[in-house]
């Protein structure tokens, strides 16, 4: 239950800053405030691009860690790769560049050796792959396992929608090859497996996982893997994909290594990736009409205290006694203690509740 706010006057500050609609009644407006009232993100002065608040970039970097973790045990490097493409990187993989040739912005200013159009990267699978070609000698260097965090941006023509579909948003994206095609398909499924336990555990979202029709998949794969939540208007919004590309990109690039048999081949290609979506994701199926629901194996903040002070003798042992008990619980959790002045207990667990700390003492 929400704690009886101190004053009028405060009563109705915070009506300014709490959610104005229900979730049920609205679902996309209701979205946008909790966006934008729990700190999560805010509109840039660029039409289509974010800002992505300290509390909503905690929560990516947390997501993050833990995905590091899980595919660094997997033996995956990071590493990264040029923001600008050249426009024959594209074009060696006809598919590809057909299907994000809409979404590809380009610098006005060409490459000066090469007189080159250069694009920011929509996604890094053909610059990777000229990287491979250098790497790659023979079998003995297989599989290659490199992932990226970083920005990308497609430059979209629908309705943007903050975390959901923006033109510019955060992500990683995995690229590895390998000698067979066994091999390849059999990891492709792993890392999806990957991403479907960190979003149902971490994030305590439930995912189905299945391959995209022939019309979805992404351009230039063979085929392409998904997990798919169901949000609350009974749409279904893609989490991650991870994809089997075959060896066309490796033989466009000329990706080759030498056999077993002393022979040139070329290697099977995966690429795989999440992005800030997930934030959006997770407002979607946790929020409630009082905003912000973080779960708490991601949340920044997982428990704040928050003393009750009636501004006399007593406030000393109070904060004292909070004092202690943050002590005791930062062992194990990421705990705020919140004793600014000026504001009622009350109108502190509300902002908390907003800004969806999981416990509030």
């Amino acid at each position: 239950m929400k704690a009886n706010l101190n004053s009028n006057k405060e009563g109705e500050e915070f009506s300014n800053l709490g959610i104005t609609v229900k979730k049920a009644d609205d679902l996309s407006e209701w979205y946008n405030q909790v966006v934008l009232k729990a700190g999560l993100a805010d509109y840039s002065a660029v039409k289509g691009f974010m800002i992505i608040r300290p509390l909503g970039y905690a929560i990516w970097e947390n997501i993050q860690k833990k995905f590091d973790e899980r595919i660094k045990k997997r033996g995956v490097r990071n590493a990264y790769f040029p923001l600008l493409i050249p426009e024959s990187f594209f074009n060696k993989e006809r598919e590809h560049a057909k299907g994000f040739s809409p979404e590809v912005a380009w610098l006005e200013r060409s490459d000066e050796e090469s007189g080159q159009r250069l694009a920011i990267r929509p996604t890094s699978e053909t610059i990777i792959c000229d990287s491979f070609r250098s790497w790659l000698r023979s079998y003995r260097d297989l599989p290659i396992r490199v992932n990226q965090w970083c920005n990308v941006v497609r430059w979209e023509i629908k309705m943007t929608k903050l975390f959901l579909r923006t033109r510019e948003f955060l992500w990683q994206e995995g690229h590895c090859i390998y000698e067979t095609r066994e091999e390849a398909e059999k990891e492709t499924l792993m890392f999806l497996n990957e991403y479907k336990e960190l979003i149902e555990k971490e994030l305590a979202i439930p995912v189905i996982s299945g391959r995209k029709t022939d019309n979805e998949k992404f351009a230039g794969a063979i085929y392409t893997l998904t997990t798919e939540a169901l949000m609350p208007d009974g749409k279904a919004l893609q989490t991650a994909t991870s994809h089997y590309l075959g060896q066309d990109f490796m033989k466009v690039f000329e990706v080759q290594f030498t056999g077993r048999d002393k022979q040139k081949h070329s290697p099977h290609y995966i690429s795989w990736g999440m992005s800030t979506r997930l934030i959006g994701a997770m407002v979607m199926v946790h929020g409630d009409d009082k905003g912000l629901v973080i779960p708490p194996r991601v949340a920044p903040v997982q428990i704040v205290i928050i003393p009750i002070l009636f501004g006399d003798e007593r406030d000393t042992a109070v904060l004292n006694a909070a004092e202690h008990l943050k002590e005791e619980l930062q062992s194990e959790f990421s705990v705020e203690l919140d004793a600014r002045p000026g504001y009622s207990a009350g109108w502190k667990f509300n902002e908390w509740e907003l800004r969806g700390v999981p416990l509030r003492i």
